[in-house]
């Protein structure tokens, strides 16, 4: 028997090539599969449209997006939120490589990049805002 959409993993997440579909949709709103297909092409690398429309029906069943059928043009939405999806493979990435210290990510992140002037002054802030909650 084939299991439905609500017996699918929809806690599981997003692979490589379905968050590069998200970050488009989380970037400029519901599109179209060819215009998601067309940015991909632009900025990442070459994709077949088939692919990338396979991709976005799979992702309906996982429940990562929906679609809307009510025009011509089918329009694709993200159904996952931004912050919480990066949130959530954010604190895999600490829990796996970095035995759960947010703090060891930090040195690591800052020792490999070179941090603008600016963005030196955001860590700034947010340390001090850390610091002065009780």
């Amino acid at each position: 028997m084939k299991p439905s959409k609500k017996d699918k993993n929809t806690s599981s997440e997003p692979t490589k090539s379905e968050l590069e579909i998200l970050q488009v949709l989380w970037q400029f709103g519901p599109s179209t599969a060819r215009f998601v297909n067309d940015h991909l092409n632009k900025e990442k690398r070459e994709v077949i449209y088939m692919s990338t429309l396979k991709l976005m029906q799979i992702m309906i069943e996982k429940d990562f997006l929906e679609k809307d059928e009510s025009q011509m043009r089918h329009i694709y939405r993200a159904k996952v939120e931004e912050g919480k999806t990066k949130g959530l493979l954010l604190d895999r990435v600490v829990d796996t490589l970095f035995n759960g210290s947010a703090g060891s990510l930090m040195m690591q992140l800052l020792g490999n990049k070179k941090i603008s002037p600016e963005e030196m002054e955001e860590f700034k802030e947010l340390i001090k805002k850390i610091d002065q909650k009780p």
